[in-house]
């Protein structure tokens, strides 16, 4: 409900306990306007199966939960329209990018890499390939690492 309440562009009225009424988002990945929070889905930017795959498999329990649950960092976790954050799914750059708005584009690849750089997460030679062109078509996109907490300030080991 966090995401949903900071996302909105027009913000919601909370109507009981979790439950909004109303509100509008924008979802940047497919450029769309939502009137209702049931169509908007909350979700991590670099998925938990790719997160996964690029590390996080050796993190302790708590580590992971702290990544899921991540709201420090307004990239991390984001509201989308349902349709595309399905369309999106567990991809990563080289099967999936933000469709047809150059701009979002650029943002998305700064987004993509500064998580992954935030969390120390690894990446495949495909996606450092689909990365460096993406900072190439995009040359005045700037990537801000905010730094995690260390891992003993989040409560688990280094």
């Amino acid at each position: 409900m966090e995401v949903l309440l900071e996302e909105a562009v027009e913000p919601p009225a909370v109507t009981g306990r979790c439950t909004l009424s109303g509100g509008r988002w924008y979802s940047w990945y497919d450029n769309t306007v939502i009137d209702s929070p049931r169509g908007i889905d909350i979700d991590h930017l670099v998925p938990l199966a790719e997160a996964w795959d690029s590390g996080a498999s050796t993190w302790t329990r708590q580590r992971r939960v702290t990544y899921a649950n991540y709201l420090d960092d307004p990239r991390h976790l984001e509201a989308f329209s349902a349709r595309s954050n399905r369309q999106k799914a567990d991809q990563d750059p080289t099967t999936w990018l933000v469709p047809d708005n150059p701009i979002e584009r650029c943002h998305y690849l700064a987004n993509w890499t500064a998580v992954k750089l935030q969390w120390v997460l690894t990446v495949d030679p495909a996606e450092q390939d689909m990365l460096t062109l993406g900072a190439a078509e995009c040359p005045s996109t700037e990537v801000t690492v905010n730094p995690v907490p260390s891992p003993s300030r989040l409560g688990f080991p280094h």
